[in-house]
């Protein structure tokens, strides 16, 4: 069953929703492009191998990507433009590596109707159940929805 919220109305607590990706190493070149982020721990295995990490690890950044996503599309539904990111608060606990098949999951864990906020906890997980990423994260429902 496809979902699309559209209104304030439209969440509840305990929605939740998921998506999924593979990190490679060409996403990690994209997301230098991008955004100029070319520190050494992504693209220099033998600095990286002299790090705690023991090599290269891919951009923290790509998984703050991941949450972004699962905030719109698998969030709102297909073909909705209803609410934008207010705030975002992480941790990152622990690296996303090549290879890492990352799962960006969003829940509600309030709705304030009478402000249209609605307050998730997000987390993203790799392949191994493990939190590379935890957090929480404020949406505002706009009061003029545009749908295709």
């Amino acid at each position: 069953m496809e979902i699309r919220r559209t209104t304030i109305q439209d969440y509840h607590v305990g929605d939740r929703v998921r998506f999924t990706k593979t990190v490679t190493e060409t996403d990690s070149a994209l997301f230098a492009a991008i955004s100029g982020d070319f520190y050494p721990i992504h693209f220099n295995q033998e600095l990286a191998k002299r790090t705690r990490f023991g090599g290269r690890i891919a951009h923290g950044g790509i998984a703050v990507g991941l949450v972004s996503t699962v905030i719109g599309v698998p969030l709102q539904g297909p073909g909705v433009c209803a609410a934008v990111i207010k705030e975002l608060h992480f941790d990152f606990t622990g690296p996303v590596r090549f290879g890492d098949t990352l799962t960006a999951e969003a829940t509600v864990e309030d709705v304030v109707a009478e402000k249209h906020i609605v307050n998730l906890s997000v987390v993203c997980r790799n392949q191994h159940e493990e939190a590379v990423l935890k957090g929480r994260a404020v949406i505002k429902v706009l009061k003029e929805v545009v749908t295709e």
